[in-house]
């Protein structure tokens, strides 16, 4: 992957262009949201919005928030600085939400439950869970809320390099 890509994508697009994902575990307070925007103010933007080439949003979401209130819609002419990251799934989508929003702060449990659940259906493994959100195996089991058999029988499948000792239950 050539990591300098996104940045080759860099404009400026309407807001209206830009829509929120369906997925983001991340939220904000309202305090914090005032916080982003005098940070914009005092700062200038510094950080663009991350989006699918749908113009989906991957991360910036609360970026994308404070930019449809005054004064920054004004001084931004409801326009807002978007990079353009292409991935071959939602899985890989997903990844980048979580990661990015991760590396600055906590998620809410729920949404985050139904994230490794879906990816977890949508057939990833257990190690490329933990590998691409940062998370050990048990924060994955807690999280997809699995019986421990059900789960243990996930770790040892197919594409894992988790043992491949076949799994034992109790009669």
């Amino acid at each position: 992957m050539d990591i300098k890509a996104p940045l080759s994508t860099l404009h400026w697009v309407d807001r209206s262009k830009v829509k929120p994902n369906d997925y983001n575990p991340n939220k904000v307070s309202k305090q914090n949201l005032e916080l982003l925007k005098q940070s914009i103010l005092t700062n200038g933007w510094t950080l663009p919005i991350v989006v699918r080439p749908d113009y989906t949003i991957i991360d910036g979401f609360h970026r994308w928030t404070v930019a449809g209130q005054e004064p920054l819609r004004s001084m931004l002419g409801d326009k807002i600085p978007v990079v353009v990251v292409d991935h071959k799934d939602k899985a890989g989508n997903i990844y980048g939400t979580v990661t990015h929003n991760r590396a600055r702060g906590t998620h809410l449990l729920e949404p985050m439950k139904a994230i490794v659940k879906e990816l977890l259906n949508e057939g990833k493994t257990v190690e490329e869970i933990g590998k691409q959100l940062g998370m050990r195996p048990e924060e994955i089991f807690r999280l997809s809320d699995f019986s421990k058999e059900d789960f243990l029988k996930m770790m040892i499948r197919p594409g894992s390099e988790y043992s491949k000792a076949e799994f034992i239950t109790k009669i």
